[in-house]
């Protein structure tokens, strides 16, 4: 089973947008030497404690600092943009580096309404979803000399092409279209199931794929000690909280008592929009992760670690790499 990096460009307490953008490259280096599969960047807009906005010129950068590891979007809010534009911009991407890249698609804004008002969307349209993405695989797929409209750079590239979601629209979508499956685990589990089985049961082989191939999103927040997972998972639990609020900011610090921070109430709710987890030092993250690739069965497994500190982030990852690795030994056993 492969195992992935999802990345938001963190942007801490404290920090700037400069030193989240080189703190993700230092990840991505480090995500390569330890085996990791890709390494996606997510569009969001208009928020303070994410520097991904301009995901596909980050990702270009990310690119050009590995030498192995695939990089891509997951995911470009197709709806944002137009689909010659998408198609251009991740076509020169694969020019550049090929073999190396992915696009993952999603359908959200990426932010709020006034963020959709700004990016020129018209929000009185139909939804146009599954034809964008129908004329984007068209433009990144083998050349047509004759078309009126060509991606040049971009068709004849192949570019892998996945479907995003939270919801069941998106594994519906996937299992028609024949493409690959991401589900929004990480912030929105609770359609996960239906989900899989949605996308599974009506899978339908096309010219990228020809069986289901999912990937399970999860947190990871990784120390040497429980103690020290719980405490570095308080910041995405303040930073969710915000959000939810209306209040988005930059990553916060972690603290040591999260009930007196954000209330218990809230808490709760955040833990139940973030329980597609683990948490912990190694071992229980270890145990954890067995226990959601068993309950899950993804053909692959990406991790996102919204931690306030850039080396501990980075070790959470080193803990998780060694912790999926002994799970495939063993499923190999």
């Amino acid at each position: 089973m492969r195992y992935s990096v999802l990345d938001l460009a963190p942007v801490p307490e404290g920090s700037d947008a400069a030193s989240a953008i080189a703190d993700s490259v230092t990840l991505a280096r480090r995500a390569e030497e330890l085996g990791y599969h890709r390494f996606w960047m997510a569009e969001h807009h208009n928020m303070p404690g994410i520097a991904s906005a301009a995901t596909s010129v980050l990702l270009g950068h990310v690119a050009d600092a590995t030498r192995t590891l695939r990089v891509g979007a997951g995911g470009v809010m197709l709806p944002n943009h137009a689909p010659l534009a998408i198609a251009e911009q991740f076509g020169t991407l694969a020019t550049i580096h090929p073999g190396r890249i992915d696009l993952g698609l999603g359908r959200a804004p990426g932010g709020d309404m006034a963020v959709a008002k700004a990016l020129r969307r018209n929000l009185n349209q139909a939804d146009s979803f599954p034809d964008d993405v129908a004329e984007l695989i068209d433009y990144l797929g083998p050349a047509r000399p004759g078309a009126a409209v060509r991606a040049l750079p971009g068709e004849g590239t192949g570019v892998p092409i996945w479907m995003l979601g939270s919801s069941l629209y998106g594994a519906q979508l996937a299992a028609h279209l024949g493409l690959p499956y991401a589900f929004a685990s990480h912030f929105a589990p609770d359609a996960l199931e239906q989900a899989i089985e949605v996308y599974r049961t009506r899978f339908r082989p096309s010219a990228q794929l020809e069986t289901p191939y999912f990937m399970l999103a999860a947190n990871v927040f990784a120390g040497e000690s429980d103690a020290e997972g719980y405490y570095l998972r308080s910041s995405m639990q303040q930073a969710f909280a915000q959000l939810r609020m209306g209040r988005p900011g930059k990553l916060p610090r972690p603290v040591e008592d999260i009930d007196t921070t954000i209330g218990a109430g809230v808490r709760q709710a955040v833990d139940h929009a973030l329980r597609i987890s683990a948490t912990g030092g190694p071992e229980t993250v270890q145990r954890e992760l067995a226990e959601l690739v068993d309950i899950y069965a993804p053909d692959e497994v990406i991790l996102t670690s919204q931690i306030h500190d850039p080396a501990a982030r980075r070790r959470s990852f080193e803990i998780a790499a060694d912790a999926l690795s002994r799970i495939g030994q063993s499923a190999a056993a």
